[in-house]
């Protein structure tokens, strides 16, 4: 009850936050559009208005603080706006009509699977061969960290052209983009995990004359798992933003991606910051799930109660 009441806080506080800072955010638009529709502003002119602070148009302007949440195009949506355009484009929309967010999310939600699949199976065998392999330990793991320090909106362009190039289209450069981000997280995961178990715990499988196969399988893996876990909610959210971002340099017409690309050509900020909404409680509901079958897992290897 005390966690529930410290984040009902806390949202409640953001939400607060948010109301008053589109007062500000959307004060100019408010009163050059009172103007045009004959209402008395301070100041009269729209070029007084903007050499003007924000602030100071507000406090001389009180009339039009409730018209900042209700624009059509404002800079800032308020949060009811945001709430009432996923309610619009959820459950007033069909599935299956392109003005869906549930027909977009479904878009981007095969490509963050397949890259969240692909990342993850490279990871798990990249890191089974850092724990085992000196060679790779020195060679393989400072190439993995370097290789997250290229920002990912500018190796998207490149990867989706090469790709393009070579005739390879459709859902498998969002998918290859999606594994760039989600494979790190579960390397160094992994690795870490595969190493959890001490000395004493691998010279007792020495002395049952285990070898290394079985020492992998009976004590390096069961160990690594909770890591395993963890680093696998990390990846999935990144696997989401992958397919995202794989989104923004094809043009694509559906997708989470296309919602943003398409709202910010036209200036839809209350579209812009439902797609991103959604995206966020995509990116929840899969981290959720995982987490369950963490549960599951951990329970039926006698790790959890």
């Amino acid at each position: 009850m005390k966690t529930f009441l410290s984040v009902l806080t806390v949202l409640a506080a953001i939400v607060a936050f948010w109301y008053a800072a589109c007062v500000p955010m959307n004060i100019k638009g408010v009163l050059d559009t009172a103007e045009r529709g004959g209402a008395e502003v301070m100041p009269a002119t729209s070029k007084a208005r903007r050499d003007m602070g924000t602030f100071g148009l507000v406090a001389g302007n009180t009339f039009a603080i409730a018209q900042t949440w209700e624009q059509d195009r404002p800079r800032l949506p308020a949060p009811h706006q945001v709430v009432t355009e996923l309610w619009k484009t959820t459950v007033m929309k069909k599935l299956t009509s392109k003005r869906s967010l549930v027909y977009h999310a479904q878009v981007t939600l095969k490509a963050t699977l397949m890259g969240f699949v692909i990342g993850t199976g490279l990871g798990v065998l990249l890191a089974v061969g850092i724990v085992h392999s000196r060679v790779m330990d020195m060679s393989v793991m400072p190439w993995a960290i370097v290789s997250q320090t290229i920002p990912i909106i500018a190796l998207a362009p490149m990867i989706i052209v090469v790709l393009y190039s070579i005739g390879v289209q459709g859902i498998l450069p969002k998918a290859i983009i999606s594994a760039y981000l989600s494979f790190f997280p579960v390397v160094v995961g992994m690795v870490k995990g595969l190493r959890s178990p001490d000395a004493m715990q691998l010279d007792l499988l020495k002395t049952y004359s285990a070898n290394t196969s079985q020492g992998f399988w009976k004590l390096r893996l069961p160990s690594s798992m909770p890591y395993l876990f963890t680093s696998l909610k990390i990846g999935i959210a990144a696997s989401l933003l992958g397919a995202i971002v794989g989104e923004l340099p094809t043009g694509a017409v559906s997708g989470l991606g296309a919602r943003l690309l398409a709202g910010s050509y036209y200036g839809q900020t209350v579209q812009i910051w439902s797609a991103l909404f959604a995206a966020a409680i995509l990116a929840g509901l899969l981290v959720a799930l995982l987490e369950l079958i963490e549960k599951i897992v951990l329970k039926r290897m006698g790790m959890q109660q």
